[in-house]
């Protein structure tokens, strides 16, 4: 099912989280597409007027159910996806977050 982040006119901003534990860190198994089945770290777009962190709280409580406490900004990731004819499908900025 196509949406307004498949063949955007601009990259998207999302967030993630490495949520540690003790030695452990928390993935997720993605139950939509793209990338369905795939283990990944929770997290999602970020919304109009949300900050980064309020961002990445909400989408983990939404995954997950957890509360959590983003520790810092960890890095980031650019996912760029492009289609059989070389179209960019998907463009997004992930900034990730190390949490607990």
């Amino acid at each position: 099912m196509a949406d307004e982040r498949t063949y955007p006119q601009r990259p998207y901003l999302a967030v993630s989280a490495a949520i540690f534990r003790n030695s452990n860190v928390l993935v997720v198994r993605r139950a939509r597409s793209p990338a369905l089945n795939l283990y990944t770290l929770p997290g999602g777009a970020v919304e109009l007027g949300e900050s980064l962190t309020d961002a990445v709280v909400r989408e983990v409580r939404e995954e997950t159910s957890l509360s959590i406490e983003p520790v810092t900004l960890a890095g980031h990731r650019e996912v760029i996806a492009r289609d059989a004819q070389g179209r960019i499908e998907r463009h997004f900025v992930i900034l990730c977050f190390a949490a607990r």
